[in-house]
């Protein structure tokens, strides 16, 4: 008799006024990292679709893997109470991954090669969403960017929220036109489709947007590793300090 595989859960906030789009879009995340865990059983589902995670439970011992940029109210609050009653092991959210920084960083110096662009006279605007109910995701960008500086010598990189100040058209206003605009999400919802590119229209900016963090490359390979180092963890809810 075959061993029963390990469970694996991909999580996302998702897209409350139209749940299918994110979910199909998690379920091919979801199908990526299965390729790098053979043995287990890779499921998702966002918070946004009713009933979703709690039919992709069914029993105990799962890694919950958060596709989320910080550990603040969703992964924090309503992600463990959404799993109250179960037992699981929580993965590091994809944007506290330290591996998310050297992907990061050789995203954009290929970008910058591939357009011929010096570091030294090229700007990176990091575009996050930030929180009216909490400081964690803007602490989240913030500490990423500060990695970022100093990995990136020579290059200008200051960020900018969607939700907080400073926001990304304020932020934008002093961009030059060698500027990257690069999304800290780990999913295109709406923010990304339609808040960003109406707040760098807003501020006139002349550079490019770039995909989110969550669409690079190498993104499955970091969720298998992420969800492999959750399964040694001790099977406990997820610390919300």
């Amino acid at each position: 008799m075959s061993a029963r595989p390990r469970i694996a859960i991909l999580t996302s906030h998702g897209q409350p006024s139209a749940p299918p789009p994110p979910e199909i879009h998690l379920a091919a995340v979801a199908a990526a990292v299965q390729d790098h865990l053979p043995g287990w059983d890779v499921r998702s589902a966002t918070l946004s679709s009713k009933g979703f995670l709690e039919a992709a439970m069914r029993e105990d011992g799962a890694v919950i893997y958060p596709f989320f940029m910080a550990r603040g109210w969703f992964t924090g609050k309503v992600l463990p109470g959404r799993l109250s009653g179960w037992r699981y092991r929580m993965a590091t959210p994809f944007g506290l991954d330290p591996a998310l920084l050297d992907l990061t960083v050789a995203a954009i110096r290929a970008e910058l090669a591939h357009r011929g662009w010096q570091p030294e006279a090229s700007e990176i605007l990091l575009a996050a969403h930030g929180s009216a109910r909490g400081p964690k995701a803007a602490e989240a960008a913030e500490a990423f960017a500060a990695k970022l500086r100093p990995a990136l010598p020579g290059l200008r990189l200051i960020t900018g929220f969607v939700e907080q100040s400073p926001f990304i058209a304020e932020a934008a206003r002093d961009c030059g036109p060698q500027t990257l605009c690069l999304p800290f999400f780990a999913q295109s919802g709406a923010h990304v489709r339609h808040d960003i590119p109406e707040a760098l229209a807003e501020a006139g900016f002349q550079g490019d947007l770039l995909p989110v963090l969550g669409a690079l490359p190498d993104v499955p390979r970091l969720i298998a590793n992420a969800i492999e180092r959750a399964q040694g963890a001790e099977m406990s809810p997820i610390d919300t300090d």
